[in-house]
């Protein structure tokens, strides 16, 4: 069993993979780290490897205490990847994006494939038919957009998201919400119409936490699937398994 490890900028995403399939999906904040591994080697104590994919450095305390249960397997750009990575500067492109290109590169092997995954940010990833990773896009995510209008601004309200009725908002709030959420599933559809003009038969991946809110709202026919990193994260564990 695959124990993978995710760590966010606020919170820790834990998941037990048997092979291919899931059997827990949770979270939990950065103190209960120790507490969270021991009760899952508890109920799950076939696990024998793990990997730990992190948005920023990945602290020595979490990986020595993880290596008393089982290997571990750090994951960053010098590891071995199931794809030809051309982005300009390796050493920047963040684990999350590695994953959901890996991720691709299992699910639809050579077909070309943009990945959109709505985080806190909306990030943009092309892994093309030739399994090349090529690189893609980074825009402010659905809650990262209202913060800032709330934040930057005398008189705006602090909003939480909401459907919109109409495009054309009549109230400080509806138009917040349709410059939002309107101003989103007009940019994600531009985009993958974009990829659409420059390569034919597209696969796209919507993910993310946000990935259910816009499902539906998109004009592109798409896939979704919010388990889309994991599942990258558990193939890269068992691609870099020596």
């Amino acid at each position: 069993m695959n124990l993978i490890i995710d760590i966010g900028n606020t919170l820790i995403k834990y998941a037990v993979f048997n092979k291919n399939r899931l059997l827990v999906d949770q979270n939990s904040g950065p103190n209960d780290f120790l507490s969270t591994i021991k009760e899952l080697f508890e109920v799950y104590p076939l696990i024998d490897r793990a990997i730990i994919s992190s948005v920023s450095k990945t602290s020595d305390k979490e990986y020595k205490a993880l290596s008393m249960f089982c290997k571990v397997h750090v994951l960053s750009y010098k590891s071995s990847l199931p794809f030809k990575n051309s982005y300009a500067s390796p050493h920047t492109l963040g684990n999350d994006r590695i994953a959901l290109a890996a991720a691709a590169c299992n699910n639809y092997n050579k077909t070309n494939t943009l990945v959109i995954d709505a985080g806190s940010c909306i990030t943009y990833d092309m892994v093309n038919d030739n399994s090349e990773y090529m690189g893609g896009a980074i825009s402010p995510g659905l809650n990262m957009r209202y913060k800032a209008m709330h934040d930057q601004t005398a008189k705006l309200p602090k909003l939480n998201p909401e459907p919109i009725l109409d495009f054309i908002g009549n109230t400080t709030e509806t138009c917040m919400h349709s410059g939002v959420i309107n101003g989103i599933c007009q940019e994600m559809d531009g985009v993958i119409n974009q990829y659409k003009s420059r390569f034919q038969h597209l696969t796209v991946i919507l993910t993310g936490g946000d990935a259910q809110f816009f499902a539906k709202r998109l004009k592109n026919a798409i896939f979704a699937n919010s388990k889309f990193l994991l599942e990258g994260l558990n193939y890269l564990l068992e691609y870099n398994k020596h």
